[in-house]
């Protein structure tokens, strides 16, 4: 992946808490996955302490977190310019030069890449606007509108109203995805892991989490939201070398098939059964929150080939599994 020299970065668009301690788990609790105790890396915030009304925490990898939600779905207003709150923190990320030099304003790149095309697709293929949703990168610990989370918990998106932000500890990659789920690492891995947030903020804009019911099993509500937020990123990776700053120039210059692969091989390992046997355990479908490896794979590779909302859409489809 390599970012336009020229292109402008938004930094309105990502926050940086650092040093705000460690929490044992969301709410009070700490979330589970289907991994025998591995943490669970990416999706949406539900309920504190286990059940989850939709899908905080595994974006990536297969289970669901427990956060508390407010409501989700529904219309919703787009952020005016001063709520936007810009990081200090980031005051050298001004160009997609400083993208290809510092991984931090890398992840703004891609932040700004992923919301200017949605900004633009959303409208065309649902007729809805999208809203802009700031990334808040963090350490130790997080106070959200879904609850408490700490580094354990794993990038997530919280839905509540008030909220409605993508929430990123920086070391998931490096300790969790790489070290523990035994992903092969790479640039792209952490755009896709963004951008299936990203994903999630679009179910909720259009009422999907809202319809999130069951919680587990191979074809559950939950497994359908996942895998959705999986082919959505699929989307974004198809025309992410068309999406534009503010004055024109795209952010992407190029992607090449090792980006691909390097997505494929983070969604494989984080499926809920390829959690459940790397943490010593037998593969247990009925308690999936997130889908195989296969089909994560297989969703991501569908937005990616069909790039349509229509062929992302999960809960219209008997299909869930590759054949």
């Amino acid at each position: 992946m390599r970012f336009n020299p020229k292109a402008r970065l938004d930094r309105s668009q990502v926050q940086v808490r650092r040093g705000g301690g460690r929490s044992s788990g969301f709410g009070g609790g700490s979330f589970g996955g289907g991994g025998g105790g591995l943490p669970i890396p990416m999706g949406v915030g539900g309920g504190i302490g286990g059940i989850i009304v939709i899908v905080l925490i595994v974006v990536l990898s297969g289970g669901l977190g427990g956060l508390t939600g407010g409501d989700s779905g529904g219309s919703f207003s787009p952020r005016s310019d001063s709520e936007a709150v810009a990081s200090s923190e980031l005051t050298e990320c001004e160009s997609g030069e400083d993208a290809n030099q510092n991984p931090d304003c890398a992840r703004l790149a891609v932040v700004n890449s992923i919301q200017a095309f949605w900004e633009e697709t959303l409208p065309q293929q649902t007729g809805e606007q999208y809203v802009l949703a700031d990334t808040i990168m963090f350490s130790g610990g997080v106070e959200t509108g879904c609850g408490a989370a700490s580094s354990d918990t794993g990038p997530f998106y919280c839905p509540a109203r008030g909220d409605m932000q993508v929430y990123l500890d920086t070391t998931f990659f490096d300790e969790v995805l790489e070290g523990q789920l035994d992903a092969s690492g790479g640039d792209f891995q952490e755009a896709y892991v963004l951008a299936h947030e990203y994903g999630h903020h679009v179910e909720n804009l259009l009422g999907y989490l809202g319809r999130t019911r069951t919680q587990q099993g191979p074809e559950s509500d939950a497994v359908r939201v996942e895998l959705m937020a999986d082919c959505l990123a699929g989307m974004w990776t198809k025309y992410a070398t068309t999406a534009e700053d503010e004055n024109g120039e795209v952010l992407i210059l190029e992607l090449d098939q090792s980006d691909i692969t390097e997505a494929l091989d983070a969604a494989a390992a984080v499926g809920d059964d390829a959690i459940q046997q790397r943490g010593g355990g037998q593969v247990d479908p009925e308690s999936w929150t997130h889908g195989s490896a296969d089909a994560r794979e297989y969703w991501f590779t569908k937005g990616y080939e069909g790039g349509t909302f229509a062929g992302c859409d999960t809960f219209e489809t008997d299909q869930l599994y590759p054949s």
